[in-house]
């Protein structure tokens, strides 16, 4: 994280933004007792040199939200960096992608998980995972209510290719300490049951405007899109 610092041809913006993200992490990180700290590039409605460009300067991790433009820019991306899909996911979208991407972020229930281990299957891979927390109980979002957690894990876990790496959560905008907080006692909770074949490594949880706080809360993987390369127009896709 962060040691790869060039002097840009352009995009100087994303460069500072880069520098300012990564002392940030490393401070709060520091401040709250937490380990290394994760800094994915959201690239929704982002340029592929601008992509390329943050790759350049140590990002080693991209989060995509749609299949459409992800296919439509994946042939043009620096492969030196990992891809997660990060968005909701239909089950007849999966195809698409199984090969692609490393990891899927946003699993909330069985029917997908279930299409993801039988085309991984197919494809002779184990797919890493991650299971989407509704943690604020928004009925605009997708993602596993806490209360269903633990069944929905019991009901993946036996699927033999794939394997669950941890949670993700998009806690409501504006969410106060307490939010994070029950998502941290969660993504706790869940390791320290231990289910057969599950490992909780990963607690994705933090974007632009709240990731100091949710690394605060043991966010190791912060998605930070705006933050990195600016206000974006959000074209349908």
């Amino acid at each position: 994280m962060c040691q790869k610092l060039m002097n840009p041809p352009e995009f100087q913006y994303i460069l500072e933004n880069y520098k300012e993200i990564c002392y940030n992490v490393k401070n709060a990180a520091a401040k709250y007792g937490r380990g290394d700290v994760k800094i994915m590039a959201v690239t929704k409605t982002v340029p592929p040199e601008k992509v390329n460009f943050a790759v350049s300067l140590g990002i080693d991790l991209l989060g995509e939200n749609r299949v459409q433009e992800y296919l439509s820019k994946k042939d043009s991306y620096d492969k030196s960096a990992q891809v997660h899909m990060i968005g909701h996911l239909q089950t007849n979208k999966v195809k698409y992608i199984i090969n692609d991407v490393d990891m899927i972020q946003s699993v909330d229930s069985v029917k997908l998980a279930g299409e993801i281990n039988r085309l991984a299957e197919k494809n002779n891979k184990i797919m890493d995972i991650l299971i989407e927390v509704n943690i604020g109980d928004e009925q605009s979002k997708s993602g596993v209510s806490a209360d269903s957690l633990y069944t929905l894990i019991e009901e993946i876990s036996p699927m033999k290719n794939i394997s669950i790496k941890g949670l993700m959560a998009i806690p409501p905008i504006g969410s106060g300490d307490e939010v994070f907080d029950r998502m941290n006692e969660l993504f706790l909770s869940v390791r320290e049951k231990s289910f057969p074949g599950v490992s909780m490594d990963i607690l994705s949880m933090g974007m632009s405007g709240d990731y100091e706080t949710a690394i605060k809360h043991g966010s190791n993987l912060v998605r930070i899109g705006t933050k990195l390369f600016g206000a974006r127009k959000y074209l349908e896709v």
